[in-house]
C-alpha cells in the first residue's frame, strides 16, 4: 500500500475534520467510492450521525436500513461486524435488539421490521423469538390491510373469463347466465326461463396463470422487499395462480418454496449487499412456460451493478414473446422513491410501465394487470407524487 493511499485510510477514519491537514501531506481527494464510504462512516462516527447527539432517541428506521444496505457493498464483512456493534452501542439500537420486551411493546413497523431483518444475524438468541414475533405482526398487519382485496382482485380478473359445466349455486355467473337466455324472456309473465346456466370455474385444480415477483434485497429496498413478498404469499395461496418468487442481490434466490409461511420466507430474504437485475432476470426468464399468461413484477429501485445492455435486451425479449412486465421502482407508504432514471426511461421505451406503488393499491394494480389493461393511472399517480 502507497503513502497516498495510507493517507486515504487516515482521511476515512479520522473524518471530514483532518481533511485540511491530511491533504496539505499529500493525501489528495477522495474517489466516488470512498466518498460513499466517507460518508457512511461519518452516519455512525461524526458529530451529526443519523438523529445527532440525542442518539437514545433512536434514529430514522428508513435512513439507517439504507445506511446499512450501503454498509454491504463498500466494507468487507469482518468490517462490517464491527460496524453494525458499533451501531447497535452507539445510536440506541441496542436495547431495541437485545431486550426482549422492547420488541414486544412496539407497534407493527415496516420499516423497522426491514432493520430487524437486515440485522437478524446480529440478534442474540434470547431476543429471536421476539423478533421472528415482531415480524409476525408484519405479516399480520399487512395481510389485514390487503389480503382480502387481492384475493378479490384475482377472482375479479380470472374466474369472469373461465366456466365450468359442473353445476353449483355458489358459483354461478348471473351475469353470463341473463345476457345468453334474454331471448327467453317472458314478457306476459315478466320471468326469465334460462334453457342453459354458467358457472364459473372456481374447482379448476390448475393454475390458470403465473405471476412472478423478481425482489431486489438489497438495502434500500427493504419495506418493498416485505410488502411484494407478502403479497407473493397471499398469491401462493390461490390456485389459480402459479406462483413464483424470486430474490436476487449480485446471487439468485428462488424463495417460492417457503411461501407456505410468509415470515420463513420474509427471514430467507437477504437485505442488503450488491444489485445484478440482469442475473436475476435471466433465472425468471427459464420460469416461463407460457409467455402470454406470464406477468412479471420486477420490483427494483434499478441501480444495477451487472450488464446493463443485457438486461435491456432480456426485458425486451420478455416483453417481445408476450409476458407482461412491469417495474415497480417501490412498494412503500414513504413517499417518492429514489431510482436510476436512465435505466427506467430505456425500461419505459420498452413499453414496459415503470412506477412506485403505494400497498393499498396493490389489489387494484394486480386486477388491472392480470387483465392486462392500461396502467398508466399509476404511472400517472407516480408522476403526481414526484
Amino acid at each position: 500500500m502507497d503513502n497516498i493511499q495510507i493517507l486515504k485510510r487516515w482521511r476515512l477514519i479520522l473524518g471530514a475534520e483532518a481533511e485540511q491537514k491530511l491533504g496539505s501531506m499529500g493525501c489528495g481527494g477522495l474517489s466516488e467510492e470512498e466518498l460513499l464510504m466517507d460518508s457512511a462512516l461519518s452516519q455512525i462516527y461524526g458529530a451529526g450521525s443519523f438523529g445527532g447527539k440525542s442518539g437514545g432517541r433512536g434514529p430514522s428506521s428508513p435512513m439507517l436500513t439504507k445506511w446499512l444496505g450501503d454498509l454491504r457493498t463498500l466494507f468487507s464483512p469482518m468490517e462490517i461486524k464491527v460496524i453494525q456493534k458499533d451501531a447497535i452501542e452507539r445510536k440506541g439500537l441496542k436495547q431495541l435488539l437485545l431486550e426482549p420486551e422492547m420488541l414486544s411493546g412496539l407497534e407493527p413497523d415496516v420499516s423497522t421490521a426491514s432493520l430487524l431483518l437486515m440485522l437478524k444475524d446480529q440478534i442474540p438468541e434470547k431476543s429471536k423469538e421476539n423478533a421472528r414475533a415482531y415480524i409476525a405482526k408484519i405479516v399480520e398487519d399487512i395481510n389485514r390491510r390487503i389480503a382480502d382485496d387481492l384475493r378479490r382482485s384475482v377472482t375479479a380478473a380470472l374466474n369472469r373469463r373461465e366456466h365450468s359445466p359442473i353445476p353449483s349455486s355458489a358459483a354461478l355467473d348471473y351475469k353470463m347466465t341473463i345476457r345468453r337466455n334474454l331471448k327467453n324472456y317472458d314478457a306476459q309473465r315478466g320471468v326469465l326461463l334460462p334453457e342453459k346456466f354458467y358457472f364459473f370455474d372456481r374447482a379448476s385444480r390448475s393454475a390458470s396463470r403465473t405471476v412472478i415477483l423478481d425482489i431486489d434485497q438489497s438495502g434500500s429496498m427493504g419495506e418493498s422487499a416485505i410488502y411484494s413478498s407478502i403479497m407473493g404469499c397471499i398469491l401462493a395461496s390461490i390456485r389459480s395462480v402459479r406462483t413464483h418468487i424470486v430474490a436476487f442481490d449480485t446471487e439468485v434466490h428462488d424463495l417460492t418454496e417457503l411461501c407456505s409461511d410468509p415470515v420463513d420466507l420474509l427471514y430467507g430474504i437477504q437485505l442488503g449487499g450488491g444489485t445484478d437485475i440482469n442475473n436475476s432476470v435471466a433465472y425468471c426468464q427459464e420460469l416461463v412456460t407460457e409467455p402470454e399468461k406470464t406477468t412479471m413484477f420486477i420490483v427494483t429501485d434499478l441501480y444495477e451493478g451487472g450488464n446493463r445492455a443485457q438486461l435491456i435486451r432480456r426485458l425486451e425479449e420478455l416483453k417481445a414473446s408476450g409476458v407482461n412486465v412491469i417495474i415497480l421502482l417501490a412498494i412503500s407508504d414513504s413517499g417518492k422513491p429514489c431510482f436510476e432514471s436512465g435505466l427506467a426511461e430505456k425500461a419505459a421505451g420498452l413499453e414496459i410501465p415503470c412506477f412506485a406503488c403505494p400497498p393499498e393499491k396493490l389489489p387494484e394494480l394486480l386486477e388491472a394487470a392480470l387483465k392486462k389493461r392500461s396502467l398508466k393511472t399509476f404511472e400517472k399517480a407516480a408522476y403526481d407524487n414526484k
